[in-house]
Formats: C-alpha cells, sequence, structure tokens
C-alpha cells in the first residue's frame, strides 16, 4: 500500500513539474509575432506602436493582438489607428495636412500627396461602403413622399461617431408622419432600429 502511494506521489509531481515548465515556457516566449509592414506618408512622420516610438517605415515585428497606432507630425491631423495583428499584414499610416506647415511641406513633396489622395480616395469609399452595408435605405435617400422627405445626416445620439447616422424626415403636410412610416415599412425597414429626427 506504502509503495502505490509512493507511486502515486511521484507521479503527482512529475505532473506538476511538466506543467509548471511548460506554463513558465509559454509566458516566457508569450505570444507569437507576425511582420506589419508600415508605409507613412509624409514618410518623416513620428509614429508609436502603443505608446512607444517606432519606425514609421518598413517592417515592424508585432506579437498577436491588438495594438495603438498613432501617426503625428506638425502641421497634419493625428490619425490613431487600432490594427487586430493575426498574421504577416500591411499597414498605412497617411496623415492629412491641417496648417500653412503641411501645406508647405505637401508643395515640396507631390509624390507622396498623390498617394495621400489616392488613400483618401479608398478611405471613403470603405466608409461608403461599410454605412451602405449597415443601412442599407442609404441605396434610396433622398427620398421625397406624399407628405415628407428622408434624408440623412450625423447622429445626434452619437454625434462624435462617423459611423452612426440619423435619418431626418421633414414632415411637408399633416399625414406625412404616417405616410412616411408606411413608405419605410412597406420597404423593409424597421423604423425603431433608426434614428429618425421629424423636423417641419
Amino acid at each position: 500500500m506504502d509503495e502505490s502511494r509512493r507511486l502515486w506521489v511521484l507521479s503527482g509531481t512529475v505532473v506538476v513539474i511538466v506543467l509548471v515548465v511548460l506554463g513558465g515556457y509559454l509566458a516566457f516566449r508569450g505570444s507569437p509575432e507576425h511582420n506589419v509592414s508600415v508605409r507613412s506618408v509624409p514618410n518623416d512622420l513620428t509614429l508609436t506602436l502603443d505608446g512607444k516610438q517606432v519606425a514609421a517605415n518598413g517592417v515592424l515585428k508585432i506579437k498577436e493582438g491588438e495594438h495603438t497606432l498613432t501617426g503625428e507630425r506638425r502641421g497634419f491631423q493625428s490619425y490613431t489607428e487600432t490594427i487586430n495583428v493575426r498574421g504577416d499584414t500591411d499597414v498605412k499610416m497617411f496623415l492629412f495636412s491641417n496648417g500653412d506647415v503641411g501645406r508647405e511641406w505637401e508643395k515640396n513633396h507631390p509624390d507622396q500627396v498623390l498617394e495621400t489622395e489616392a488613400e483618401q480616395g479608398r478611405r471613403y469609399q470603405e466608409r461608403t461602403d461599410r454605412l451602405t452595408q449597415n443601412y442599407p435605405i442609404l441605396q434610396e435617400l433622398p427620398y421625397v413622399g406624399p407628405g415628407f422627405t428622408v434624408n440623412y445626416g450625423a447622429s445626434k445620439a452619437d454625434p462624435t461617431n462617423p459611423e452612426k447616422l440619423a435619418f431626418y424626415i421633414k414632415i411637408t403636410f399633416p399625414d406625412g408622419k404616417k405616410a412616411s412610416m408606411d413608405w419605410l415599412i412597406g420597404h423593409g425597414y424597421e423604423p425603431s432600429d433608426l434614428e429618425i429626427i421629424y423636423t417641419k
């Protein structure tokens, strides 16, 4: 009986040691790293990754997971982006001028300005696609109906979020509100899912 007990204790001790060593190895090793290729415009901006300055252009070794990239430069609007690294990827950090210093820099770097304009167009298209996906009603607006018009604008409930929209319904006749509800429901939209603001 004592021999059997000793074997169990020994086996348990070995298992605990193996688990501690394996856990220590995994904790020490941390998350796997991936190559993140960064292209910045202006090419001399200051780029930080999770608050620590890194090279603005080139390949960064970044651990898997969520990270914050911030680009800053005098004369340009700062930009912060959250990236979720799951494998090798490309990131573009393009800033847009907001002052005389930035505009002077643009005059001297027309090739980078062209890149920035292309990136601005890409970001605009991506945002438009996301909004259309989230708000299919956008494809039908502006709409003029019997006694009402429907358009869209900034959300009043979440004014700092450019991805949130409100739908402004202008009532032009007494039955316009009912007609607008009938139009929304008839086209497959649930009014309670939309931020609706009535105007006269």
